[in-house]
């Protein structure tokens, strides 16, 4: 248990739309239970499940002590048993005709409670994102201390960002929304802030004059079994780019803050976003690649997934991989390549940054090599370094690279909370400094569907790479052009 002192903690009824759902009992509930666990969550606070399932309170707790107490540490019987008893269901259908009795039994619970924080979380589909908030509005449940959670991804292009953010702001303001990345809730996100902004010495070389360029990946070794109907809609572009590697790209990139404060750090990540080279046209076949993984040894490919719909044309077209060079039009980062790669089905589950350095000017030893700084999100959070040094001996001085390394589970003692922790604190707290403004998705939008429209038009397929591996051969020849290549294919 986390030896810090816990964070004054608001009271406030969470009511979690897809509350019985895999979002809920494999993130959500887990985080809240960690959080009660930490005394992070005051004694009068709720969660109020909503589905269209029919449970009473009671089956809901059954099911919650079914699935999720073998996935959380419950050493103190009684922590757990406490939890239990903030939980509450009620059925209710956005889509059915007799949504308004659920809506009336959700009135009913919450009622003499308006002065406290009530947080919509919608961990459901987009398209229902706008109904749920219209129908809330109307049994009259959205109070000035309401705010709203929207889960990703938050449209399919720009125009239907766009349509949800219009229908979602005509009933909540923009303070009120709170779109969630969940990778901004890792450790090492937040870290790389610290990083750039409370070390002196990286400041003055955070820049082109000494990085030769970064790295972004994200790369998990599953397929798609079960959810070719969701991926045929989606593809890594969609899935993965969109959010979570421009997100960490505009940490990444982004000037000093005037401050620590909400709206200056999400200001700062805006400019990035706007000043990031658009790639269109016939540019998207030179600095982008698309792929998608084919059956290897007993590993099925993406159209032989099991459990899946049957695949159609449009399925021979989804990439579960991409890679893409992207440039940063500005002071700081002109001529410094940003290399964003995300796949299934890969050799290894990594996500990670790696800021490149320059070679030494002159050196005057032999078999050197640049210096680099690397930002492990998973599977092991941490940061290291990795510097030239002597290798121990006589004779000849040999070099060699060794890493300075920070791992965030064995520096620290107390427990590292998972990403949906923090986020839910904050969501609680209602500090919107690691959620996503209207204009930031819109941004990242405009930059994404330019190459969408292209790959759309090529007659060209995704480039098939053998499940297992490390992607396409165009991936690799993307910055073979340059001299470089992918940090793995370094060590």
């Amino acid at each position: 248990m986390s030896t810090h002192p816990a964070p004054v903690a608001h009271t406030a009824d969470l009511v979690v739309f897809g509350g019985t759902g895999d979002l809920s009992m494999r993130k959500l509930l887990p985080a809240l239970y960690h959080s009660d666990r930490d005394g992070r969550l005051s004694p009068e606070t709720r969660v109020i499940a909503l589905s269209r399932g029919g449970l009473t309170d009671a089956d809901f707790r059954g099911k919650v002590d079914a699935e999720v107490r073998g996935s959380v540490p419950v050493d103190d019987l009684s922590v757990w048993e406490r939890f239990l008893d903030r939980l509450h269901h009620v059925t209710v259908d956005v889509s059915a005709d007799g949504a308004a009795d659920g809506w009336r039994a959700l009135a009913g619970l919450l009622a003499g409670h308006e002065e406290r924080d009530r947080v919509f979380y919608l961990a459901s589909p987009p398209r229902t994102f706008g109904p749920f908030c219209r129908q809330a509005a109307e049994a009259g449940l959205v109070t000035p201390r309401s705010r709203v959670v929207l889960e990703k991804p938050l449209g399919h292009d720009l125009v239907s960002a766009q349509a949800i953010n219009d229908e979602v702001g005509a009933i909540f303001d923009e303070r009120q929304i709170f779109r969630i990345d969940h990778y901004l809730g890792k450790e090492t996100v937040q870290n790389l802030l610290v990083l750039r902004f409370a070390n002196a010495f990286l400041e003055p070389i955070w820049n082109s004059l000494w990085i030769d360029h970064v790295q972004i990946t994200a790369a998990e070794t599953v397929g798609t079994p079960g959810r070719r109907g969701y991926y045929d809609h989606a593809g890594a572009l969609r899935d993965m780019v969109q959010n979570h590697l421009l997100q960490l790209l505009t940490l990444t990139a982004m000037e000093p803050p005037a401050r620590n404060d909400r709206e200056a750090i999400r200001d700062e990540k805006v400019k990035v976003l706007q000043a990031l080279r658009p790639i269109a046209g016939t540019e998207v076949d030179r600095f982008t690649v698309r792929g998608q993984y084919v059956g290897a040894g007993d590993m099925p490919g993406y159209l032989d997934e099991p459990g899946s719909t049957p695949p159609t044309e449009d399925s021979r077209r989804v990439e579960t991989f991409t890679a893409i060079r992207a440039e940063i039009r500005n002071w700081r980062w002109a001529g410094v390549p940003f290399y964003l790669r995300t796949g299934k089905r890969m050799p290894y589950r990594r996500s990670e940054i790696v800021v490149q350095f320059k070679d030494v000017p002159h050196s005057i030893f032999p078999g050197g090599s640049p210096n680099r700084l690397v930002l492990r999100l998973q599977p092991e959070e941490g940061i290291e370094l990795h510097i030239m040094a002597k290798e121990p001996g006589a004779g000849e001085v040999t070099l060699k690279p060794v890493p300075l390394s920070l791992n965030f589970g064995k520096t620290f003692t107390n427990r590292v909370p998972e990403a949906y922790e923090r986020l839910l604190t904050d969501v609680l707290a209602g500090n919107p400094t690691l959620f996503m403004r209207r204009d930031e998705v819109e941004a990242a939008w405009r930059w994404i569907d330019p190459i969408l429209d292209a790959w759309k038009a090529a007659p060209a397929l995704p480039e098939p790479y053998p499940a297992g591996t490390a992607g396409p051969a165009g991936a690799h020849e993307l910055l073979g052009r340059s001299g470089r290549a992918w940090h793995e294919e370094e060590l």
